[in-house]
């Protein structure tokens, strides 16, 4: 009895150790298809992001063409770019003590410094960050504007020794342009500024600087305020302050927005400007064109969005769209192959959750096993436990995501160059500003390098690239020193009007497209890019590059290809 009872005890041993060796291996084989399909997920989604050369090119030269049609008639196109008269730009003689206001979302910069001429760098930069409390927010524009003309006051009063302001002085007053998406959508669309509907050049700017200025009035600040104008503007006078061949100014934040430097001539109501240019607000983020590498993760992110079909260039390059989409991968894994464990993670399916601050950091640790990106996916979803692999995998998806935003916006960069006729005898500056590409170093690589392997060593030297002097905001100074330059002198500066002379458009340009792409294409496809640094303190980070392989004439044969 007692051997039969141990003999079915060793059975029943054995039969368990072979049931679970059979669901071990069951289990071994569901997480190899589990993780083929998350590769699967990874390798398509790169696919549909990919931003080849060619492509690129497909896009500039679209963005050209919707450049020249707004210009000529605005009712043949839905990307309508905003012209402006303006005397925004300084010619770089101004010298003095400004003051400036970037206005945005729910905050707003006081700024001071010093400016010494074209040949010495700003100086004496004093900012000062001021929340605007609920009530104001939601209150009327007057409220908003008395409560932005105390705080100047104080500032004023605390951050100098002695009166600064001169008889006539006047205050630059910009306005960043957040975006209502995520969870303070529903506050943000409360604010007494209708936010993505002020225009640099609309008639709207110089009625809020009637607001404005009786606000400072009030107060007993004398300063005034000719007109509120888009930040990017502000990047581009500072830029045009220290260099004439500054034709172009770039947002990169977490909204974006550009600014160039037109021949007026180009315009149907030219006779109405005293000057031989104009600054063109492009609105690019309305840019769209069936060559924009867009994915099942962007549709989607579009149609839950707060402007479905709307601005769509704006949500493959903008800082609030870049963790999102990252985000929305990231769920599909999840709910597909199980990637962070059997159960979803309940904040991953919460929209605009995941940063670009917080995809900055995952995507640039370069530990060996990405101990940022553990830490970041603990802290913004509350995910434990991941490994090394699955590390590895999240910091692909933000690779591809901050790669295709940052060469798009380098296409375009280049194609706003084609446009003004730049490119092939003529240097010009581009002035960035925004986190993306103070803060992100990759992304901001990768619109480096975008941009040399479109152009080629031939022509790459022709384009430059800065961030924008003083930082953040600082754009309001050279817009306040350009107004009272422009007050002072009553008349056009012979040096603003050589630099418009400088910057005509031809059209035409000095080689057609065709001999244009052929001296643009040579470079093989295994160069390496250059480093760049990444110095937040640096003031400029001009570029070049070697020669690289491009041509606007090769189709997208080769995507459709891996589909």
């Amino acid at each position: 009895m007692r051997k039969e009872v141990i003999v079915g005890a060793s059975v029943a041993t054995v039969a368990t150790v072979v049931v679970a060796g059979v669901l071990l291996a069951r289990w071994k084989k569901r997480d190899e298809r589990r993780w083929r399909q998350t590769q699967r997920i990874l390798r398509r989604f790169a696919r549909d992001c990919a931003t080849p050369v060619p492509k690129l090119w497909h896009v500039a030269f679209d963005l050209v063409s919707d450049m020249q049609t707004s210009l000529s008639d605005q009712s043949q196109t839905d990307f309508v770019m905003l012209p402006s008269y303006t005397s925004s730009l300084p010619n770089g003689n101004e010298e003095g003590l400004y003051y400036g206001v970037n206005l945005r979302e729910d905050n707003f910069l006081l700024l001071s410094a010093r400016l010494r001429g074209k040949h010495e760098p700003i100086t004496d930069l004093q900012r000062e960050e001021v929340d605007i409390p609920t009530e104001v927010i939601s209150g009327s524009l007057k409220e908003l504007f008395d409560f932005i003309a105390l705080k100047l006051a104080v500032f004023i009063s605390t951050k100098t020794k002695t009166d600064p302001i001169a008889p006539k002085g006047k205050l630059g007053f910009t306005v960043s342009f957040p975006l209502l998406e995520g969870p303070a959508a529903a506050a943000t669309n409360k604010n007494v500024i209708r936010w993505k509907s002020f225009s640099v050049n609309d008639a709207v700017g110089k009625e809020l600087a009637h607001e404005v200025n009786e606000a400072l009035g009030k107060h007993g600040i004398d300063l005034r305020v000719s007109a509120l104008v888009d930040a990017t503007l502000g990047d581009l006078a500072g830029g045009r302050y220290y260099n004439r061949e500054s034709v172009a100014a770039v947002t990169l934040g977490l909204a974006t927005n550009a600014v160039y430097v037109e021949s007026a001539q180009l315009s149907p109501n030219a006779g109405e400007s005293k000057l031989g240019e104009m600054v063109i607000d492009m609105q690019w983020g309305n840019f769209n064109t069936p060559h924009l590498p867009i994915t099942e993760f962007d549709t989607a992110l579009d149609s839950e969005s707060s402007n479905p079909g709307c601005r769509m260039f704006e949500k493959l390059i903008g800082g609030i769209y870049l963790g999102e989409v990252v985000r929305r991968v990231l769920l599909k894994m999840a709910r597909e192959t199980a990637i962070f464990g059997e159960s979803v993670p309940a904040k991953l399916k919460t929209p605009y959750t995941l940063r670009s601050p917080d995809m900055a950091a995952m995507h640039q640790d370069t530990s060996e096993n990405r101990d940022a990106v553990h830490e970041k996916l603990l802290e913004v979803f509350g995910i434990g436990y991941t490994s090394p692999a699955v590390r590895e995998v999240v910091a692909e998806i933000c690779d591809v995501v901050a790669e295709r935003g940052a060469r798009l916006a380098g296409a375009c960069i280049v194609g706003i160059m084609k446009k003004r006729g730049r490119i092939n005898d003529k240097k010009s500056l581009v002035i960035i500003e925004g986190g993306l590409y103070e803060h992100y170093r990759v992304f901001r690589n990768y619109l480096h390098s975008s941009v040399w392997e479109m152009l080629g060593s031939e022509l790459s030297d022709n384009v430059l690239i800065e961030h924008s002097h003083g930082g953040s905001g600082a754009g309001a100074i050279f817009v306040a020193a350009a107004h009272s330059q422009c007050e002072e002198d009553d008349a056009i500066s012979p040096s603003f009007v050589a630099a418009a002379a400088a910057t005509m458009v031809d059209d035409d340009d000095d080689m057609d497209d065709r001999k244009f792409m052929a001296a643009a294409g040579t470079l093989n496809d295994d160069d390496e890019p250059s480093e760049w640094k990444d110095d937040d303190h640096t003031e400029t980070a001009s570029w070049r590059g070697d020669q690289v392989d491009s041509t606007a004439e090769t189709t997208d044969q080769s995507d459709e290809d891996d589909e």
